[in-house]
């Protein structure tokens, strides 16, 4: 998966043959970061739809949104996990399936705020890259995000103030092989959130991205288990030396640190900052 996890968190997986080089760098910190809550935004009386909420940065995201007193709508596939974190913040709960248009569009979308965070992965050679895979992967990560903007709008325009971001990835910057539908539609969801921020400026909205590299959840754990096996290496190395090889900090990036950078982009400082592509990735991107 990769490279950040995402909320909607089921994967498929091919063998990927070939060689990894094996850097040498500084420490790695295994153990999760505690990651206080900085930010201070008073979100009351604003609404929030957060998809791919149930699991993963999605959750982390909810319950931000929510402790600044927001109230959230909690959009996943499974429907038991979107009610759990529905229930640790006061909000509701849907079911959906992203790549069902008309499922999408069934959904309540007078919302102040939308986080565009679900998504999938599937890791094959493109020559071999099944095409409906492919075409999922854009109705769930491309069309889906522009879906639930589209119909946000017009709310938000007409309460002159909102605010769109969206979970991209450092693949939405930076390529890797074998992700072909990933990086092609984290580039896409680069450009909807960039289209958006130029018409909405003049309505008091304003859109972003969020681009992590690897993301501390159940998703990326396991992965990093099935690559150690794979390699006949710890677990420790599996991510310093692997999954991140190209960035400066290793270690993998908390829930709770991209939910913090959210809810900075909620706040009044940050009402300038709108089209932009925020790196959360240790690095990765200054090579």
């Amino acid at each position: 998966m990769g490279p950040h996890s995402l909320g909607t968190e089921y994967v498929s997986l091919a063998h990927v043959p070939g060689s990894t080089q094996l850097v040498t760098s500084c420490a790695m910190t295994a153990e999760p970061v505690v990651v206080p809550h900085v930010v201070q935004v008073d979100l009351s009386g604003r609404t929030a739809l957060v998809s791919g909420g149930g699991s993963g940065i999605g959750r982390a995201c909810a319950l931000r949104l929510g402790a600044a007193g927001a109230k959230v709508l909690v959009v996943d596939r499974n429907l038991e996990a979107a009610k759990a974190v529905a229930a640790e913040v006061g909000g509701r709960a849907e079911g959906v399936d992203l790549s069902d248009a008309a499922a999408v569009d069934s959904l309540d979308l007078d919302v102040d705020i939308v986080v565009n965070n679900a998504g999938l992965q599937h890791v094959a050679p493109l020559q071999d890259f099944p095409v409906e895979r492919f075409e999922y992967i854009q109705r769930v990560m491309v069309e889906a995000p522009f879906l639930l903007i589209r119909r946000a709008l017009p709310h938000m325009y007409a309460r002159g103030w909102g605010r769109i971001i969206n979970i991209s990835s450092v693949h939405g910057l930076r390529a890797s092989p074998y992700k072909a539908a990933y990086v092609s539609a984290k580039h896409a969801l680069e450009g909807l959130s960039k289209v958006v921020a130029l018409e909405g400026a003049a309505h008091g909205v304003t859109a972003n991205c969020i681009n992590p590299a690897y993301v501390r959840t159940a998703l990326v754990e396991s992965q990093i288990a099935d690559q150690a096996a794979s390699h006949g290496i710890d677990e420790a190395e599996v991510i310093e030396k692997i999954m991140l090889a190209r960035a400066a900090i290793k270690r993998l990036i908390e829930p709770e640190e991209v939910a913090e950078l959210l809810a900075y982009l909620c706040s009044p400082p940050a009402a300038f900052i709108t089209g932009a592509s925020i790196a959360l990735d240790g690095g990765w991107t200054a090579n």
